[in-house]
């Protein structure tokens, strides 16, 4: 072979060996995690480390990264199926928010490989179990009045019930089926609730109105028996008046009555002094025959 291809032969080699292991080289001895994210750092498959968000650099060949994230995520739970107190059975729809803590990514390594393992083996178990020992102490129709509580209470033994590392954030009952034929049954037994509310409603309204009327009348009652007391205390006053000024009249004409009999006692000739002065001095025009003249008795008088 002539030298000089020879030469360019094994630099070529050379080329490719130093790219074969240049390449993995530099491109595996660095990483980076975002801020969602926490790495896992092993060294021949052991942990020894959790990287944080940013660049990082690792032994190519020797060390790599296992990113899991931090981040909140949402689970939907269709169909799960439970059976009410009173044996009615029923198809609910759930959502549940979980995440890792920052400082357990390790453990969620360690222990479970990946983050689907987590909720597969942690998670999901226990949502079908809690619902169904929750949902079990409700009536079908007590389920679907006070939702809000039987999510309340779902949330709250799910949460106690997940034991890892993973923190359950909220769990929501979204929704509740039962049968056709129950679901008609709840829907006829709630307007019989509605209509017998309405009539309880009604029934208070016009005992309402039925007060008012009798309060309204025993004012007018009342208002009329002041009007009328007032008329007869008017009345009664006026009479006592008029009664009293009667008296008085008749009091006055009796103390005139005596005070001219106590004069014409005192003073007989007083009915001649009062005859002699009301006579105008003439004597009447006619007279009968045999009839005599009137003449004053003027001898009194001296």
């Amino acid at each position: 072979m002539n030298p000089i291809n020879s030469r360019i032969l094994k630099l070529a080699l050379t080329g490719v060996a130093v790219a074969f292991i240049g390449l993995p080289v530099a491109f595996g001895s660095w990483y980076t995690i975002d801020q969602g994210e926490r790495g896992v750092l092993l060294r021949n498959g052991a942990v020894i480390g959790v990287a944080q968000p940013g660049l990082g650099f690792k032994l190519p060949w020797l060390e790599a990264v296992r990113r899991i994230s931090v981040q909140q995520h949402t689970i939907s739970y269709d169909g799960v199926q439970a059976y009410s107190k009173d044996q009615q059975t029923a198809t609910l729809r759930l959502s549940l928010t979980y995440s890792v803590p920052a400082d357990l990514v390790s453990r969620v390594y360690s222990e479970y490989g990946s983050l689907d393992a987590l909720q597969t083996r942690v998670v999901d178990r226990q949502v079908n179990e809690q619902v169904e020992i929750v949902f079990g102490k409700f009536n079908a129709i007590t389920a679907v009045q006070d939702r809000a509580r039987l999510s309340a209470e779902v949330s709250s033994a799910i949460k106690r019930a997940v034991a890892g590392p993973v923190v359950v954030a909220s769990v929501q009952v979204e929704n509740i089926d039962f049968s056709d034929a129950y679901e008609k049954s709840i829907e006829q037994r709630m307007q019989a609730e509605v209509e017998v509310q309405k009539l309880r409603q009604n029934a208070e309204r016009e005992k309402v109105q039925a007060e008012i009327t009798v309060t309204q009348a025993k004012a007018q009652a009342d208002s009329q028996r002041a009007i009328a007391d007032a008329q007869g205390y008017a009345t009664e006053r006026a009479a006592q008046a008029e009664a009293q000024a009667i008296e008085i009249k008749g009091q006055a004409a009796a103390k005139a009555i005596k005070a001219r009999g106590d004069a014409l006692r005192e003073n007989p000739n007083l009915v001649d002094l009062t005859q002699a002065e009301r006579w105008d001095g003439k004597l009447p025009n006619t007279m009968l025959p045999n009839g005599s003249v009137p003449m004053l008795n003027l001898g009194g008088l001296k």
